[in-house]
């Protein structure tokens, strides 16, 4: 019995399953049904425009054939061929001429495949692959012919028949989407879709296949949203809510500012959630600056207030050892609970990280397991099995992008009743990215900015330019007046060797255009995109582009280093008499806590470091920001970055100092530093760099969880995909009643699960 679990070895020749296996991963039916064509053409003849060493699939029709025999080998003939598209012509060469020679005739056509060359000023192929239409092909103008990716030495007609041929055994597929919703969307049936796409008659015929297919994985993925919401709402717990005369009222008496409108509103949310017997699950996302942190230390204090503990993960010892100074400094006497001159309603705030000594960590896990410690601060160590609280009432995770569902439950784990949940996120999300990966949680937005936020105003730097010099000057006039300022590179340098020390940073490496995953999840590139277009892109591509261009340099350069721009700057004349000193994610723990001591204090004026700082740090004297080649990190990275300055009422100044000349990415830069709308940044930052590198770690870790669908784009078909998710479940928590829609429903978490384990 053949299904979609077939091994492709039953089905094709061993050499043809073996090249799909090895250069493209598909071994299953199922596999290769999900290996969407690239484009499509008519067998109108198509010649495109052409890159040398470009490989390419064009359809045209014999010109002209001409043999004479091989200069060097008299008794063996080479034949030339001219191809045609009525426009535009291209050689075509074979030294071996016997079977070319009798299929090739003028007013044949056919397909080629093969690289480009150029000979006497003419476009050529050597020798390449090709196929005859016959008179049913060129017969059925309506019909479009697939063009896949580059498989192995495959020609392209022999993948499309390999699809064909998978096609033509599978009578039945299995339908995971309910036939009442079918109907109701307007969608055709699995098999009919999948055919739809490899084996079209008609643009329209793709355009519903593609639409079919995209919404099963959006219903498939909201499914699992709508579960965990389900399963989390079965579960109860203990509410928790302040208490009059407690730490919470405490803490506010002492605020030397109002709470903004945003903060307020929300944290009342937050409150009835906390309340409630049933867990909380909130995401809280807002603008750089916007007080999170606050709103979620409100929320712990009120936890506290209940007698429970909560618990703060943060994904580095720079941003863990930050929240627990600022958290420790906000409160005062309040976090010296039990201790002489301690506040009568005071806690402990302890942190808990990798790098402690055995007696600081020893100390830390007896004030945790005892409930001294009413605020536990920490980075992955938190999720230890050796780590144990009193009762844990509050998980918060902030940078939840940096985390997976799992760590996020293995830290839920630890409460004697299920704790009560909130994710925080410093990089505003897009409306469909929140519908998309964080479906199971409640959101708020907080979009205002406290009182005393300066405006930033950022300017793009290019650096080969006669006055880049000034950054530094500029740099010194600032320090003369008292301020301080960030020097930011994207990596360490130093005795670290090249693409290995980046420290982290969400750089873009390539260093010539590059290409990210498309549809069947592998990275794309010109040389085997296996269609005849040009760079021009021409052609009916009926498939969004799974590739996005992110053009850069197209030479390799060095990028800048913590190190060497700290001896530099040292060496500066401007900067004469300038305190300085760096940061990274390599130094020992105390030496980097030692260096953003001395930078709060005020006791460094230049900070040379990597994206370490990117969020969390806080210095109020910080009003500059430089950010070296600053076109090769992400939107949405560079708009944290500078969010670090500007913090403490003073104009903020952030330049964004280019490498590289190229078009595409000054736009980028010129449009980062156009606006401070972090949500208008998030969504030109995912339409540029697409959802595998923005959503990859947010659910499970693996590169990317989307293989068809673009959130941007495909807005309209995931609302509607949550509305029949949510339903159903409503209706069938179990999915009893569609046991093919379960079984694609469980094999999604297991993905994710072995996604998780395999990163470790």
């Amino acid at each position: 019995m053949l299904d979609e679990a077939t091994k492709l070895s039953r089905l094709l020749p061993k050499k043809e399953a073996d090249y799909f296996a090895k250069d493209r991963r598909i071994e299953t039916v199922a596999d290769l049904l999900a290996f969407w064509p690239r484009r499509y053409k008519t067998y109108e003849s198509d010649l495109g425009r052409f890159r040398i060493g470009q490989y390419v699939t064009v359809v045209a029709t014999v010109k002209s054939a001409t043999s004479r025999p091989q200069p060097r080998a008299p008794r063996r003939k080479m034949l030339k061929v001219v191809l045609t598209d009525g426009r535009q012509e291209l050689d075509v060469t074979f030294f071996s001429a016997w079977t070319p020679e009798k299929e090739l005739r003028p007013g044949v056509r056919a397909i080629f495949a093969g690289e480009i060359g150029m000979y006497n000023q003419r476009w050529q192929l050597t020798h390449p692959g090709y196929s005859v239409l016959d008179d049913d092909d060129s017969g059925e103008r309506k019909a479009l012919i697939p063009f896949y990716r580059k498989v192995g030495r495959l020609s392209p007609w022999t993948v499309a028949e390999a699809v064909r041929t998978v096609l033509d055994v599978i009578d039945v597929a299995p339908e995971v989407v309910p036939e009442d919703v079918l109907d109701a969307r307007d969608l055709l049936g699995r098999l009919d879709a999948l055919r739809a796409i490899h084996t079209p008659d008609s643009r329209a015929e793709v355009e519903a296949g593609q639409r079919r297919m995209r919404y099963e994985e959006a219903f498939v993925l909201q499914l699992v949203l709508a579960r965990r919401r389900a399963e989390q709402q079965a579960l109860t717990t203990r509410g928790r809510s302040a208490i009059t005369g407690g730490i919470l009222d405490a803490f506010d008496a002492r605020l030397p500012f109002t709470l903004t409108a945003g903060q307020e509103r929300i944290g009342g949310e937050i409150a009835d959630d906390l309340a409630r017997e049933t867990p909380m699950h909130r995401l809280l996302q807002g603008e750089v600056g916007s007080g999170k942190t606050l709103v979620a230390l409100r929320a712990m204090l009120a936890v506290v207030d209940s007698g429970g503990q909560a618990a703060l993960l943060a994904p580095t010892e720079v941003l863990a050892q930050q929240h627990h100074r600022s958290i420790t400094r906000m409160l005062g006497d309040l976090a010296a609970g039990g201790l002489l001159g301690g506040a009568d309603q005071g806690t402990r705030v302890a942190l808990l990280t990798g790098s402690m000594s055995t007696a600081e960590r020893r100390a830390a896990l007896l004030e945790i397991a005892s409930g001294q410690a009413g605020i536990v601060i920490g980075t992955h160590a938190l999720l230890q099995d050796n780590v144990q609280f009193a009762d844990l009432a509050l998980v918060v995770v902030d940078e939840q992008h940096r985390f997976g569902v799992e760590q996020r439950d293995a830290l839920r784990a630890k409460g004697t009743q299920p704790p009560h949940v909130l994710v925080m996120t410093a990089t505003p999300i897009p409306r469909t990215v929140a519908m998309t990966v964080f479906g199971d949680l409640e959101t708020s937005t907080l979009r205002e900015l406290p009182a005393g936020r300066a405006p930033i105003t950022s300017h793009v730097v290019p650096e080969w330019k006669d006055w880049f010099p000034r950054t530094w000057e500029r740099v010194a006039e600032e320090v003369r007046l008292g301020r301080q300022v960030y020097v930011v590179c994207p990596r360490i340098g130093g005795d670290a060797d090249g693409s290995d020390d980046l420290d982290g940073a969400d750089i873009v490496v390539s260093d010539r255009p590059s290409r990210v995953a498309g549809p069947d999840g592998h990275a794309g590139s010109d040389a085997d995109d296996g269609h005849g277009e040009g760079p021009s892109g021409e052609g009916d591509d009926l498939e969004p582009p799974g590739d996005v261009e992110v053009e850069e340099d197209r030479l390799p350069r060095p990028l800048h280093g913590v190190v060497e721009t700290l001896a530099q700057l040292q060496a500066e004349p401007a900067l004469a008499g300038v305190r300085m000193a760096m940061l990274h994610g390599r130094m020992p723990s105390e030496d980097k806590d030692s260096t953003m001591l001395a930078f709060a204090a005020g006791e460094v004026d230049v900070l040379v470091s990597t994206t370490v700082i990117e969020v969390g740090v806080d210095v109020h004297n910080a009003s500059m920001m430089v950010i070296l080649d600053a076109d090769r990190f992400g939107v949405s990275q560079l708009h944290q970055l500078r969010g670090r300055v500007g913090r403490g009422g003073l104009p903020g100044l952030c330049l964004l100092v280019s490498g590289t000349p190229n078009d595409q990415t000054g736009q980028r830069l010129e449009s980062v530093a156009a606006t401070l709308d972090g949500f208008e940044l998030a969504r030109l930052d995912l339409s540029q760099r697409r959802e595998g590198d923005i959503l990859g770690a947010a659910q499970h870790g693996s590169r990317t969880q989307l293989e068809f669908l673009h959130v941007l784009e495909h807005e309209d078909l995931i609302e509607a995909a949550r509305e029949d998710a949510f339903a159903l479940v409503a209706a069938d928590p179990t999915l009893a009643a569609h046991p093919d829609l379960k079984k694609a429903v469980d094999a999604r978490v297991d993905a994710e699960q072995a996604a998780y384990l395999e990163r470790g």
